[in-house]
């Protein structure tokens, strides 16, 4: 808990230090805070700061600046966020417009890094997990090639290995059953239908069935998630994280492998609103001078993916806020209107 004055003096401090990039001093503190202290009163708060570990002291300066603990409490109570400039808010009206989903998404990735100068990241939208057709191909004994073709015709392969041999009569009485039964259905709905029919079928035919619902449901599940990011330069320009050349690398293996950045996405999607995940708060996002800034984004009301910007912890979060949130907004309309 901390009093008034403490509150006040840690918001200027970060506020200074995301404006001016250099630690700040008891001057600076009394001249921008308002309050009528001297320097040693500033110096004493300071370190009481310093003690609960929410600020810190570099050791070439004097001055303070602010930890990741430091960072979460100004955007969690401290914060005061401005609404978007109205050009800003022109300019991202005008370019989110309903067209194919795809455009527009990769429209709305260029918009949050364009007004961050950071890198936007969008969670395509997620579709169900549905096929529209599979089928066994028989490779040996006991591995089968199962052939997976979703509704839009995209085709894909994943092996499975089975417990016993299954006859070519076998596999096609298993691949009749699910396509006459379930082709167009979400595999959520499959496996819990299938739990309740398969009592009808022989136990080998049944455990055959399950794991083609299972494959599928993770080839499915990997086909319908991508991330569309745009700006990624813009992050080596930035001076926090260009002077960092083993952090840059961690960065853009995540950009490049995208698998934690997508599940970063996907849990933002399950909170409401705005999420701010500071310095390494992430496992999935494991760097102290990074932050990720989400929300999700709706098609007909459903949340359907998640959008962001990522930069560096010392960002202007009061106005990176607004621009994520309009953007959700924007994009939400756009998507539902398509």
């Amino acid at each position: 808990m901390l009093d008034q004055r403490a509150q006040l003096l840690l918001k200027t401090l970060v506020e200074r230090y995301i404006a001016e990039g250099q630690p700040v001093g008891s001057r600076a503190l009394s001249r921008h805070s308002g309050l009528d202290l001297s320097p040693a009163t500033i110096r004493n708060v300071m370190s009481d700061l310093e003690d609960l570990g929410l600020i810190s002291s570099p050791h070439t300066s004097a001055g303070r600046v602010p930890t990741p603990r430091g960072y979460r409490l100004f955007v969690d109570s401290l914060m005061t966020v401005r609404p978007l400039e109205e050009q800003a808010t022109s300019m991202v009206e005008g370019r989110i417009k309903p067209d194919e989903p795809q455009r527009v998404i990769s429209v709305a990735a260029q918009v949050l890094s364009s007004l961050s100068q950071f890198a936007g990241v969008v969670m395509t939208p997620r579709r169900a997990s549905v096929f529209a057709h599979l089928d066994f191909l028989r490779l040996s004994d006991t591995r089968l090639l199962l052939i997976i073709v979703s509704p839009d015709g995209e085709v894909q392969n994943r092996i499975i290995f089975t417990d016993r041999p299954y006859s070519a009569a076998q596999l096609m009485e298993a691949a009749n059953f699910l396509n006459a039964n379930y082709a167009g259905h979400a595999i959520e709905a499959v496996h819990e239908n299938l739990k309740r029919e398969l009592h009808r079928m022989s136990q080998d035919i049944s455990q055959l069935m399950q794991a083609a619902v299972e494959a599928s449901g993770e080839v499915l599940g990997e086909i319908s998630e991508d991330v569309v990011i745009s700006g990624e330069r813009n992050l080596l320009e930035n001076v926090d994280l260009s002077s960092n050349m083993a952090h840059l690398r961690q960065l853009f293996a995540l950009f490049e492998e995208k698998t934690g950045l997508l599940r970063l996405l996907d849990l933002s999607a399950r909170g409401e609103g705005i999420q701010i995940y500071i310095g390494g708060e992430s496992q999935f996002v494991p760097m102290d001078d990074m932050t990720v800034v989400t929300a999700p984004y709706r098609v007909d009301g459903q949340i359907v993916g998640t959008l962001g910007v990522i930069g560096p912890t010392r960002m202007s979060y009061e106005r990176v806020v607004p621009i994520v949130d309009i953007t959700a907004r924007l994009l939400s309309s756009a998507l539902s209107q398509h």
